[in-house]
């Protein structure tokens, strides 16, 4: 009976072992198929990234100006044809810096600091961002950045293109225009991505990659 129990023992520890090591490569299996999909979502979107000089309450403040000028500057200027394609929503970035420096840096001698703005197009780690049922898996992704000063304080930042910054300047939901922009933008495997995140990846841990597509 002893040696019954002993094994047991030794089998159950086994099994154990094996479905471990088994939920462990999937999950390593996952993730790269997720790093995958994030990839492909990044050639999608871009974004915009505004950082304070400093986490002073003023500089916080200041930011959220420039955040709002910078936009206006942009809504005001861009065609419409320009706001509904990535590629010419960053080459209208590229070409137009100095306009953006210059509409930040009217801000920053309104409000009497000593520091100034450095606009710029680069690629740029974020982490995951919810704005309401909506969520931007962690990645690189480029974006339109703009520096105040020294850039110590915290950030903010949204997406310019599909453009939810102008259908909602604050970001914290996306609003109906703003999800009909996405899936238009997006393939259907990267919308569903941004709005059902944790069903993506519990349905690719069982199910894998091709029934997420044939769900879709």
């Amino acid at each position: 009976m002893k040696r019954e129990t002993i094994c047991l023992i030794i089998a159950c520890l086994i099994s154990f072992i094996l479905t471990a090591g088994i939920m462990n490569w999937r999950m390593e299996i996952v993730h790269a198929e997720l790093s995958d999909t994030q990839q492909s979502l990044a050639k999608e979107v871009f974004r915009f990234h505004v950082i304070a000089e400093s986490d002073s309450a003023n500089d916080q403040r200041i930011k959220l100006k420039v955040r709002d000028a910078v936009l206006k500057y942009m809504k005001a200027h861009m065609t419409r044809a320009e706001r509904r394609d990535a590629k010419a929503t960053k080459a209208w970035t590229l070409t137009h810096k100095k306009e953006l420096t210059d509409t930040a840096d009217k801000i920053l001698k309104k409000e009497k600091v000593s520091y100034r703005a450095k606009a710029e197009v680069t690629t740029c780690y974020f982490p995951d961002k919810r704005y309401g049922d909506i969520i931007f898996p962690e990645g690189n992704y480029e974006a339109l950045r703009i520096v105040l000063g020294k850039g110590n304080g915290h950030n903010w930042w949204c997406v310019l293109y599909p453009n939810l910054c102008f259908t909602n300047a604050t970001c914290a939901v996306v609003d109906e225009d703003g999800k009909k922009e996405l899936k238009e933008a997006l393939s259907a495997e990267e919308y569903e991505m941004v709005t059902a995140t944790s069903e993506f990846k519990i349905k690719w841990f069982f199910f894998g990659k091709d029934h997420a597509k044939e769900s879709d």
